[in-house]
């Protein structure tokens, strides 16, 4: 009982040490999660678009649709979470559902997947931030990783390379619209 009692008082010494140090640098974040995308990749070619809107200061809502314009779509939805680690970087990730249709090529089955990615945002300079995720979607890994310039507040556009589990390693180009 007195081990018990013991290793629980230093778990909360410990978690009370941690929250203190970290409770100023939960409170703002670095980047802006409002925003409408506009994507093409290329190989496959493909064309997307992305919202995500605030729900708290550290969580928002995520929805995106994809396509090959070959009687195919990838729609996901889901929610996100956010928050600064430094006054450089933020952490964030998303927990999404797909519900794909795929190409004649396979047989245009349709599917209901979920993924969980995590990543990191880092600004490399005044109006440049470098991106990278990571995670799985079903049994597929996902990675993202790119450069996006901020020329306004409201406006950005990204170069990255993706893979987002279902049609493979691409070249994206975007642009953002934050609101």
């Amino acid at each position: 009982m007195r081990v018990g009692v013991l290793t629980l008082k230093k778990i909360t010494l410990i978690s009370a040490l941690l929250c203190s140090g970290f409770s100023s640098a939960a409170n703002a974040n670095n980047f802006n999660y409002n925003f409408i995308e506009v994507r093409t990749a290329i190989n496959p070619e493909l064309f997307g678009a992305e919202l995500s809107t605030y729900f708290t200061d550290n969580s928002h809502f995520v929805l995106r649709a994809d396509t090959l314009f070959d009687k195919d779509y990838d729609f996901a939805g889901g929610i996100g979470f956010n928050g600064p680690i430094s006054q450089f970087a933020d952490i964030y990730g998303q927990l999404l559902l797909h519900q794909t249709k795929y190409t004649r090529d396979y047989q245009e089955r349709r599917e209901t997947t979920g993924e969980l990615n995590i990543g990191i945002r880092l600004w490399l300079a005044d109006q440049i931030e470098a991106t990278g995720r990571l995670g799985r979607n079903d049994d597929n890994s996902v990675f993202y990783a790119g450069v996006r310039f901020h020329s306004t507040d409201q406006l950005s556009i990204a170069a990255e390379t993706r893979n987002n589990g279902l049609y493979g390693p691409q070249i994206t180009m975007s642009v953002r619209f934050h609101y």
